[in-house]
């Protein structure tokens, strides 16, 4: 990130690890609690001094009943040492249970259940919204649901005639379900292409808007901007292994879009001003 032009990106959207333990082929994820914090501060700056003025950045932590502080934490740090404001805090709802008008409980999604007396299983995760001025402008309607009483189509001004309200901050997106998770989701820790796909939409992005993702992982944030249509979008990760499984996801996307284009994520990124060399 160093290496690139200061407010040249538009929307981050990202998912560092959370210090929780998790096994990472080349990182180590059981950090000192300060040590972990000050990590996050030195790369959020760099984000900070990429992202436009209006920019968006949307970043996906979660926590562990017994560690369940740590996010909040974390945006505490990048409020008071970053310079970050928190817009907006949506809350990635994996599985959830609701009672149907006949009294019926339905229960939808996947998670990871806790086999624990003192907690219950843990079906959510944050996207916390940063911006430099807390006043970006966001196109709330972008992933818009209809009224269910369509009186208010007519009764609110606001709505222009449109059977659409904006969704407000519980995005309900689960996992798709898998065979076998070393073919289908060979990363310890993804997050669902929909979801970056939302937070894109909702900040509100143009074929030349530039997308950055930090901790790319196996590439759902890029395969989401193809989706919506950006030409422009920039990776990083350390892990090799991920930089190819991200490439051939990126290209299978690529080819079921009808575009036969050669992918190649690392490459790509020689695009981006003021980037002289494609990232590790």
């Amino acid at each position: 990130m160093r290496e690139m032009s200061e407010k040249t990106v538009d929307v981050v959207v990202t998912s560092p690890p959370y210090n929780l333990g998790i096994r990472y082929t080349n990182y180590n994820d059981s950090r000192a609690r300060n040590e972990y914090l000050q990590w996050c501060r030195e790369w959020a700056k760099e984000v900070q001094r990429l992202l436009k003025e209006d920019g968006s950045f949307f970043l996906n932590l979660g926590a562990c009943p017994s560690n369940p502080l740590i996010p909040h934490e974390l945006i505490v740090a990048l409020k008071n040492d970053v310079g970050f404001v928190l817009q907006n805090t949506f809350h990635w709802i994996k599985s959830i249970t609701i009672e149907t008008k006949d009294g019926r409980q339905i229960s939808a999604g996947h998670f990871k259940p806790i086999h624990s007396r003192r907690y219950v299983n843990d079906c959510h995760e944050y996207i916390f919204h940063l911006t430099k001025s807390g006043a970006t402008l966001l196109d709330r309607v972008a992933v818009g649901v209809p009224y269910s009483d369509k009186s208010n189509i007519k009764r609110w001004a606001h709505t222009k005639g449109r059977d659409l309200r904006c969704r407000g901050n519980n995005w309900f997106i689960p996992y798709e379900t898998i065979v076998n998770r070393k073919k289908q989701r060979p990363h310890p820790a993804t997050f669902p292409i929909e979801l970056a796909e939302n937070c894109i939409k909702v900040h509100g992005c143009s074929p030349e808007s530039l997308v950055l993702d930090p901790f790319l992982g196996i590439g759902s944030s890029a395969v989401a901007a193809k989706l919506l249509g950006i030409r422009r979008f920039v990776g990083f990760v350390i892990d090799s292994d991920y930089v190819r499984i991200a490439e051939r996801h990126l290209a299978s996307v690529l080819t079921g879009l009808g575009d036969g284009r050669k992918t190649n994520i690392s490459a790509s990124a020689r695009s981006v001003p003021g980037l002289s060399s494609p990232p590790a």
